[in-house]
């Protein structure tokens, strides 16, 4: 089934690595233009270069999904290359896990805005382009987090879950609009990204981290995970792709969920 989104543009935000770099390589591979957005220069320009040495097309734009005019730039860019925009995927996000009581409201607020506020103004602004098409994919990156709670991670979950719902109010507005545009949220599991590193603590050499990350993982989804094993970017990317493409035009307002039966308990 190759080619399933050929010739489609993909904005991926947060597509230098973890779950954005494998969506972005995964829809490369099935045939879309890929516009890979971050604050992380270099890892962004080496998706683009992975990408390209394979055969598909790629770009990258410095994006903090927190500025709304960086938003208004972005789009224009993508419109001025490419002239139209297919696929959204709003991915960029950061994970701080601390009890309520000693949560900084400037970490809370940081979580807020690059979580939250970052989907909000994707979609505000990539609808239009959207629309002067009369159709597009945005998928929102939520977590299981945004489905269920869990103790440290009130802010998290209250991010995750303003995505969730905010993606099922978006997707009634365009169906009202009968603008042939379609918005989902993802909700992925334990998957083996960076973002770990600040939930629990893991990290490289030099850093305060108190662990492996993907051996802390395996212990971990071994005890909560019903398989018992943790998820990949590719498994994210391959679920994101299948909502990217027309094999899912019949699906707005969903949620996938894609934890390997871990909110089933």
């Amino acid at each position: 089934m190759a080619g399933r989104v050929e010739g489609k543009v993909a904005l991926i935000t947060g597509g230098s690595s973890g779950i954005g770099r494998g969506c972005a390589e995964r829809l490369a591979q099935e045939g879309a233009i890929i516009v890979v957005t971050d604050v992380q220069d270099a890892k962004g320009a080496e998706v683009v270069a992975v990408i390209e040495a394979a055969g598909g097309k790629a770009s990258y734009l410095h994006h903090d999904v927190t500025d709304e005019q960086a938003w208004i730039d972005t789009v224009a860019a993508v419109k001025a290359q490419y002239g139209r925009l297919d696929i959204l995927v709003n991915n960029a996000g950061i994970g701080l896990s601390s009890p309520v009581t000693d949560m900084a409201l400037s970490d809370f607020r940081r979580q807020m805005a690059i979580n939250v506020d970052g989907v909000f103004l994707g979609m505000k602004h990539s609808l239009p382009l959207m629309r002067e098409h009369q159709s597009g994919s945005i998928i929102n990156i939520s977590s299981i987090a945004g489905l269920k709670g869990s103790a440290n991670m009130s802010g998290y979950c209250a991010t995750k879950g303003a995505v969730r719902l905010m993606t099922k109010s978006v997707a009634m507005e365009c169906a009202n609009a009968r603008d042939g545009v379609r918005v989902n949220s993802m909700h992925p599991g334990i998957i083996d990204t960076p973002i770990w590193d600040t939930i629990i603590g893991t990290g490289g050499p030099g850093s305060n981290a108190v662990g492996d990350r993907p051996a802390a993982l395996d212990a971990m989804s071994e005890t909560i995970v019903p398989l018992g094993v943790k998820g990949y970017p590719l498994d994210i990317a391959n679920g994101v792709l299948w909502l990217a493409s027309d094999e899912s035009r019949y699906v707005t307002g969903a949620e996938m969920v894609i934890d390997g039966g871990l909110t089933v308990r």
